[in-house]
């Protein structure tokens, strides 16, 4: 079903266009159906249930009914995260009682969530959607803007999506896994996929990769494996040659990353860069950031043909509209030639934003990689319960309103429901 539905006619159009190609008939058309309620999501988790029954790692499911709740569980039908039989069903046996700081947990986790949504995603999207939607409008500095802001969107989009499906599963005694954990963090492609969409990628680990042979092959066979899995992956998030360039851009990363782990040690500790830890953290962190922001121009792109002018253009003109742009924010700051809120940040005569949008996603993205910082060392609300009462209630407050002062309320759905 899930061939039928979501890949279909990908395969079929592209069999027309080689048929075309050819000059040969091919009556067959398109199917025009709509794809079914979070497809991919409760495909992939009954099939969770169906290995580990088959492995003996789960004791098969009599009931009917506590079946269909643990595929169709509705916190996390849509986008995730997919759990496993172990940690979920049993939960649906037992007795889930009130308890006043599991539910206030969870609704200071949704409420983040929907932060990191409107205010965070929906107002990143706006230039994102501007300057993807014509590329070949912009070149140099917006569409670097556009690309890190669109990393920085599908993170909030995605995560927050992840922290209101947790957050509404804990108010009920529900315990959903974690989904994410800083990935713009990693300091290596690989740990960024330790860290980004856990639930996906362990699926793909224990049920593709494992079974593949892992790492308990040959080197060349791992790579193997490790393009197969990435490859799959990509072509999971959608039917389109996009995403497949997506997830085999990342393949080639993880390959790369593994056989150049001991020439890349060599040359750190030539350079001596090993002796300055928090240097080499930093540069390692910004090296993995800007290739997977590279992954995310194919990711984002309508097409191939887009997403290859944004690669080629994304360092054409920096020098003169970095000018443009310093120029913009420091007559901001001095208060001079007129520049306010409203003003318009262009570039090359194209408008991007305004500066007050400008302004506003520069400080909640810095708002988020505060939170982000807190909680290398604990977890927020840990970290919000040990401080005085007003200081807690004083921070919920903010929440609220500066979503709904700064949110950006215009039905934009979530990311990764198209998935």
């Amino acid at each position: 079903m899930l061939f039928i539905f979501k890949y279909y006619n990908f395969f079929n159009q592209n069999f027309a266009s080689i048929a075309h190609f050819f000059n040969l008939n091919y009556p067959i058309g398109v199917l025009n159906i709509i794809l079914p309620l979070g497809l991919s999501f409760h495909t992939f988790q009954s099939l969770s249930y169906v290995i580990e029954v088959y492995r003996g790692k789960q004791k098969a499911e009599r009931n009917f009914g506590i079946y269909s709740l643990y595929v169709m569980f509705y916190p996390q039908l849509v986008a995730g995260p997919i759990e496993r039989p172990q940690n979920l069903l049993h939960q649906f046996y037992e007795e889930h009682h009130f308890d006043y700081d599991r539910v206030t947990d969870g609704l200071k986790l949704m409420a983040w969530g929907m932060f990191k949504k409107v205010v965070i995603a929906d107002r990143l999207a706006e230039v994102v959607n501007l300057v993807y939607g014509t590329p070949t409008d912009y070149q140099g500095i917006p569409l670097i803007i556009a690309t890190v802001f669109f990393a920085l969107q599908i993170f909030c989009d995605f995560s927050g999506y992840a922290d209101i499906a947790i957050g509404a599963a804990k108010v009920m005694g529900f315990s959903l896994m974690r989904n994410f954990n800083q990935p713009y963090h990693a300091r290596s492609i690989l740990e960024f996929w330790r860290r980004w969409h856990i639930s996906l990628s362990t699926w793909f680990r224990d049920y593709i990769y494992i079974p593949l042979g892992g790492n308990r092959v040959t080197q060349w066979r791992q790579y193997f494996n490790i393009f197969v899995v990435f490859l799959i992956s990509g072509l999971w998030h959608g039917a389109n040659w996009t995403f497949a360039l997506w997830g085999a851009l990342h393949g080639g990363y993880a390959i790369i990353s593994i056989g150049s782990a001991e020439l890349r040690d060599r040359i750190r500790r030539a350079m001596g860069i090993h002796k300055v830890p928090v240097l080499q953290s930093a540069i390692q962190i910004l090296m993995t950031f800007s290739l997977v922001c590279v992954g995310w121009v194919f990711f984002r792109a309508k097409d191939i043909s887009d997403a290859f002018y944004i690669i080629s253009h994304l360092t054409n003109g920096l020098l003169s509209q970095g000018r443009d742009l310093i120029w913009i924010v420091g007559s901001f700051v001095a208060g001079v030639n007129g520049i306010t809120l409203d003003s318009a940040v262009s570039f090359d005569g194209k408008p991007l934003t305004t500066v007050g949008n400008f302004l506003i996603s520069i400080t909640v993205i810095f708002l988020l990689e505060t939170v982000h910082f807190i909680e290398r060392r604990t977890p927020i609300n840990l970290f919000l319960s040990n401080r005085p009462v007003y200081i807690r209630w004083a921070v919920y407050y903010s929440l609220i309103l500066s979503t709904m002062i700064f949110g950006v309320f215009n039905k934009s759905k979530f990311i990764y429901f198209q998935f």
